[in-house]
C-alpha cells in the first residue's frame, strides 16, 4: 500500500518544478525561484505558500582564471578619416582641349574602347567635387567600369584653376552646349549617353536638342527648362557681385548650400554639410565662379513642348533621345523639374522624386544607380546577363550563335562556360544599341 505521505511530497516536486520561474540578477552564480503554489493533500485547498528558493548554479563555460583574462586589450579606438573632396589622380586621364570659346579641361576615366559618357557638373562644383564620390560608390563602380567616363569642367571650373583674364567673356549657356562638339571631336566620339547635375544638365539638353543623332539618352538631376525668374536674377546677380569684389561671402555661401542640398540642411547629414561648405568656402574660385553663374541666370528658355498628335509632332521643337528626369523631394528644384517633365514626350521620358534627400548623388546614390541600371537597360545599353541556371552546366545547352543575334544583337555573347548552380554571377556588360541591329519586320532573316 503507497504512503499517502510520499505521494503528496511527489505532487508538491512536480508542481514545484513546473511553476518556478526564475528570476534574474538575483545573485552572478545563483539562481532566484520564486514559487507560489497549492498545496496537495492539505485540508485547506484555498491556502498558498509562497517560496523564495535560491540555488547554486554549476558553473558552466571556462575556469574562472581563463574568463577573468578575457579583456578588451587589444581593441584599439579608431576614428573614420574625415570626408574629403579632394582629387584622387589615379582614377583620370586629364587634356585639355582648345574651343572657340576657350579651354576645356576634360578628365578621362576608364577604358576608351566601351561606349562613352559625357557627364557636366553644377554651379560651384566640377567633375571631382560633383562625380568622384558617386563613382566610387561600390554598385556604381560596377556599372561604371563598362563605360569611359568623358568629365567635362566649365572654363575656369576645375580644381586650381587660374582666375581668368581681365575681359575674358564668358561663353553663353548655347556656346557651352557646343564645346560639347568639340570634345567629341577631339576624342572621336560618336555618340554618348549623357549625366548632368543642375546646370550641367541643362547644358546637355541644349546639345540634344541641336545634335539628337549624337546623343543615346540623358540622366538629368535638377534640370531646368525655363528662363531664370525676377528673385533667383536679383539674389544671382547680387551673389555674383560680392564673389568678384569680396570673395566668397556668407550670403554666397548660404545661396549654393540651398541650391545642392534645398532645405532641412542641418538636420539631414551634418558631416557632409560641413564637406561641401568647407569645400565652397576654401576651393572655390570667386571669380570664375561669379562669370559661371552670370552666364546661367542669362539663360534663354529651351523653348520646347510636348506635343502628342503623331501628324504636328514633326513641326514641334522637343527632346527626341530618351530622358531620365530625376530631383530629390528635399532639393528646391522639385516644380522647376515638373515643369520640364511636362514639356517632354511621355513615351521616352520618365519623372523620380527621392524622398528625403536634396543632393541626390550625394545622400541616395544606391536609388540613382538602380534607377540609372534599369534606365540603360531599357535603351538597350546594359544587359545583365547572368542568372541563377536551374540545372548544372552540362545540361544547359549552348545558345546558337544565330539565336544570339536576333534576340541581343551583334554585340553580345551570353558565356554559360562559367555558370554554376551555387554561384550567382552578378555581372554587367555594355553593348551599342541591340534595337538597332535587329531586322524587326523578318527576324527570320536577320
Amino acid at each position: 500500500m503507497s504512503n499517502p505521505s510520499a505521494d503528496s511530497t511527489f505532487v508538491m516536486d512536480d508542481i514545484y518544478r513546473a511553476t518556478t520561474t526564475a528570476i534574474p540578477n538575483v545573485s552572478r552564480n545563483m539562481l532566484g525561484s520564486l514559487k507560489t503554489f497549492v498545496g496537495a493533500g492539505t485540508n485547506d485547498p484555498d491556502e498558498k505558500e509562497a517560496f523564495l528558493d535560491i540555488k547554486p548554479l554549476t558553473r558552466r563555460g571556462p575556469p574562472a582564471e581563463v574568463g577573468d583574462d578575457i579583456e578588451l586589450k587589444a581593441v584599439q579606438l579608431q576614428f573614420p578619416s574625415a570626408r574629403t573632396l579632394d582629387k584622387n589622380d589615379s582614377l583620370y586621364q586629364e587634356e585639355r582641349i582648345e574651343t572657340g570659346r576657350g579651354t576645356l579641361l576634360v578628365a578621362i576615366q576608364g577604358d576608351r574602347t566601351q561606349p562613352a559618357m559625357i557627364t557636366y557638373h553644377d554651379l560651384g562644383l566640377n567633375h571631382v567635387a560633383n562625380f568622384q564620390a558617386f563613382f566610387n560608390f561600390s554598385e556604381m563602380r560596377n556599372l561604371a567600369q563598362n563605360f569611359c567616363l568623358y568629365h567635362i569642367n566649365a572654363p575656369g571650373q576645375e580644381e586650381g584653376a587660374a582666375t581668368v583674364p581681365e575681359g575674358y567673356i564668358y561663353p553663353t549657356m548655347e556656346e557651352l552646349s557646343e564645346q560639347i562638339s568639340d570634345v567629341m571631336l577631339h576624342f572621336n566620339l560618336k555618340s554618348f549617353v549623357g549625366l548632368g547635375v543642375g546646370v550641367g544638365a541643362n547644358i546637355l539638353v541644349r546639345f540634344a536638342l541641336s545634335h539628337p543623332e549624337k546623343v543615346d539618352a540623358l540622366c538629368l538631376l535638377n534640370c531646368v527648362s525655363t528662363t531664370a525668374g525676377w528673385i533667383e536674377w536679383g539674389y544671382q546677380k547680387l551673389n555674383a557681385r560680392h564673389l568678384r569684389s569680396k570673395g566668397m561671402t556668407q550670403g554666397a555661401l548660404d545661396y549654393l548650400m540651398w541650391h545642392h542640398f534645398g532645405r532641412l540642411t542641418e538636420e539631414r547629414n551634418h558631416d557632409l554639410v560641413h564637406v561641401y561648405r568647407e569645400y565652397f568656402e576654401h576651393h572655390v574660385n570667386p571669380m570664375n565662379l561669379a562669370m559661371f553663374i552670370d552666364s546661367y541666370i542669362q539663360r534663354t528658355d529651351l523653348n520646347i513642348s510636348r506635343e502628342l498628335d503623331p501628324n504636328r509632332r514633326a513641326s514641334v521643337r522637343t527632346v527626341e533621345v530618351p530622358v531620365l528626369n530625376m530631383t530629390g523631394a528635399l532639393g528646391p528644384h522639385v516644380d522647376d523639374t515638373v515643369t520640364f517633365n511636362s514639356r517632354l514626350d511621355p513615351s521616352t521620358s520618365t519623372w523620380i522624386k527621392l524622398q528625403d534627400c536634396g543632393m541626390v548623388l550625394e545622400e541616395q546614390p544606391a536609388k540613382i544607380v538602380e534607377a540609372l541600371r534599369l534606365f540603360l537597360q531599357g535603351n538597350g545599353y546594359a544587359l545583365k546577363l547572368s542568372r541563377k541556371p536551374s540545372a548544372s552546366p552540362s545540361e544547359v545547352p549552348s545558345p546558337s550563335s544565330s539565336a544570339n543575334k536576333l534576340l541581343f544583337g551583334d554585340g553580345i555573347q551570353l558565356d554559360t562556360n562559367n555558370c554554376s548552380s551555387s554561384d550567382v554571377v552578378a555581372d554587367i556588360r555594355i553593348t551599342e544599341n541591340p534595337i538597332l541591329n535587329v531586322n524587326v519586320t523578318n527576324p527570320i532573316n536577320a
